[in-house]
């Protein structure tokens, strides 16, 4: 089956999210693409709990309810999300003519396209020992999806930058035992982080070791001990009790399929002209964190600003003959119509 819409977003973080909105005053249908299982993008998969103050009129959301929020801002244009796939392949077939087809073979055929990856895909750090990607999703995670599940069990959490410490210090409280091990005695972390994680190991609520993972041992399917190797002078090898293993090595991006499209890029990032984001290939826009231009700022809100003037370059490429008015959503009866709003 081949999908057919004006647009096709890839990227459902809250730039591409926003594009939605956006085209959506210009009267434009887009479909969104994106890899990972949920919207939201990095603020979903990094820091969904974490507070943003640099959204305007705003002055305080986590990243979920930001994204919650886009959610609920887009639905008066009822879009179309499709997680867990990539956009595999990209054809240009004319001037307003595209074919993008994804992993799992959903096809589409539309007239424009705007990639919003963010900095592509993200993939995490994996804990490279022989045999422990068995328990991954069970027992070994990288990421936290719900902190409650992890209350009352020995937790071994590895890694040294914001995210270990972050999750170190809300998780130690309900645990049954927290060890954090860190590579080095050197922190990738805020100070402000690092000091609360030493008050807390010096009140016996956290341990905190430096090493390596260097073995496992399972009983009967399940993972029930690790052991690391420390950095001090005999190498000494410690053996911790664990339920559940935490991993926080930090994520990779990968540009991916991107770099099959024959867009002009700089430093694996895509050059656009900066008064419409077109890519070097006419038709294709890139918004967000994907994109590079002088002056550049890797802003959440910059996306914003980006995904306003994609739609309205979008909007005259379709119409290239009609005039696109700036219309204001405050009073504009075109603009509440579309927004299912009653004067």
């Amino acid at each position: 089956m081949t999908i057919k819409t004006d647009v096709v977003i890839i990227g459902a973080g809250p730039t591409g999210l926003f594009q939605v909105f956006e085209l959506g005053l210009q009267g434009i249908r887009a479909h969104i693409v994106d890899a990972l299982p949920q919207t939201g993008g990095q603020c979903s998969e990094l820091y969904p709990d974490k507070p943003i103050f640099d959204i305007p009129a705003v002055p305080e959301c986590t990243g979920q309810q930001l994204i919650d929020n886009l959610e609920r801002q887009i639905a008066p244009f009822e879009p179309v999300v499709h997680l867990e796939q990539t956009v595999e392949s990209l054809e240009k077939r004319g001037d307003l003519d595209f074919r993008l087809t994804t992993s799992t073979g959903t096809q589409f055929e539309c007239r424009s396209v705007i990639i919003a990856a963010g900095a592509g895909s993200f993939t995490p750090v994996r804990l490279r020992l022989e045999g422990i990607d068995r328990f991954e999703g069970d027992q070994l995670l990288y990421r936290v999806r719900d902190p409650k599940q992890h209350a009352g069990k020995n937790i071994v959490l590895l890694g040294g930058g914001d995210s270990a410490l972050d999750w170190a210090l809300e998780l130690a409280e309900s645990a049954a035992s927290l060890t954090l091990v860190n590579r080095t005695e050197r922190f990738r972390a805020a100070d402000a982080s690092v000091q609360k994680l030493e008050a807390m190991a010096e009140a016996g609520k956290v341990r905190i070791l430096y090493g390596q993972a260097s073995s496992f041992t399972e009983t009967d399917g399940r993972l029930t001990h690790m052991s690391f190797t420390l950095r001090d002078e005999q190498k000494s090898v410690i053996d911790l009790p664990v339920d559940d293993l935490l991993v926080f090595f930090g994520l990779s991006p990968k540009l991916g399929p991107v770099e099959n499209w024959d867009l002009a890029l700089e430093r694996k990032l895509v050059t656009i002209d900066q008064s419409t984001f077109e890519t070097s290939v006419p038709g294709i826009y890139a918004i967000g964190d994907i994109n590079t231009y002088p002056g550049k700022k890797k802003l959440i809100l910059s996306g914003f600003h980006e995904a306003a003037l994609a739609a309205f370059a979008i909007k005259h490429r379709f119409e290239p003959d009609k005039k696109v008015n700036l219309q204001y959503t405050t009073t504009s009866p075109l603009m509440h119509e579309r927004l299912g709003v009653s004067d």
